[in-house]
């Protein structure tokens, strides 16, 4: 869990971070942060991890609240080969794998030097 805290620290994109929720035993935590991205966009983040599930959403969206894309693995979208993992864009729902918050971050970075 310091690794996150450290990643959202250490992160150029993120501007501010704040977390909401955060539950810990000795073999998992919940954890729920709301970022600023330096656009002014917002990642909220929601991570349960222990020894048997990693579950996971990052939801990025614009100050409006509209979404810019959000990566989870709730368990529904069973029509895709990498069920459960999957993306949401304005678009469509779309195929993707298991990913970290470093991902997330790694992928806002490359869209906004665009």
């Amino acid at each position: 869990m310091e690794d996150i805290f450290k990643l959202l620290s250490d992160s150029d994109v993120i501007s501010e971070h704040e977390i909401l929720s955060l539950l810990q035993d000795e073999d998992f935590y919940y954890l729920k942060i709301k970022s600023v991205v330096g656009t002014g966009s917002i990642l909220h983040i929601k991570i349960y991890l222990s020894d048997e599930e990693y579950n996971y959403s990052f939801h990025w969206q614009q100050e409006t609240g509209e979404l810019i894309k959000r990566w989870d693995n709730a368990p529904h979208h069973k029509e895709l080969s990498t069920f459960p993992h999957h993306a949401h864009t304005t678009e469509e729902v779309k195929e993707s794998y298991t990913i970290t918050l470093n991902d997330v971050l790694k992928e806002i970075k490359e869209r906004l030097k665009k």
